[in-house]
């Protein structure tokens, strides 16, 4: 039994190490149809509020973020604060630059920020016909 016990879990250990590899990988080849179809980003930067906003402005300059952030071929879609919790950037992107995106927020907004990073869809346009009152502010 022991000996079972073993086997599945070198295999788990193999499976688990063998995928780890390609999570962040460059060399993938692209298709033509994952660079076109866009995704929606929602990112979450969270305040640490042991800083005030100039120590967070200033670590954030520091380290590039303006100059790395949105990567190309990534757009703004909004960008709001939340009060209580920080500011949150939703941004459209074809999948292939998913990684880019990601790394441009461990490397520039992280020490200023706490981030979170959720894949968004728009919901609106399947709930409107159900709503009673349609009005929709468009920013």
């Amino acid at each position: 039994m022991q000996t079972l016990f073993n086997l599945g879990f070198a295999t788990w250990v193999i499976m688990c190490f063998s995928t780890f590899g390609y999570a962040q990988s460059p060399d993938k080849k692209v298709s033509e149809k994952e660079d076109t179809e866009k995704m929606l980003l929602t990112i979450f930067l969270k305040h640490d509020q042991s800083m005030n906003l100039s120590e967070i402005e200033g670590i954030r300059t520091k380290q590039g973020f303006y100059e790395s952030f949105p990567p190309e071929g990534v757009s703004v879609v909004n960008w709001y604060v939340v009060m209580g919790i920080g500011q949150m950037v939703v941004l459209e992107l074809p999948a292939s630059k998913l990684r880019d995106v990601n790394l441009a927020i461990e490397k520039t907004a992280w020490k200023a920020f706490k981030s979170e990073i959720y894949p968004t869809y728009n919901l609106y346009p399947l709930i409107e016909g159900k709503l009673e009152n349609k009005s929709k502010v468009s920013y």
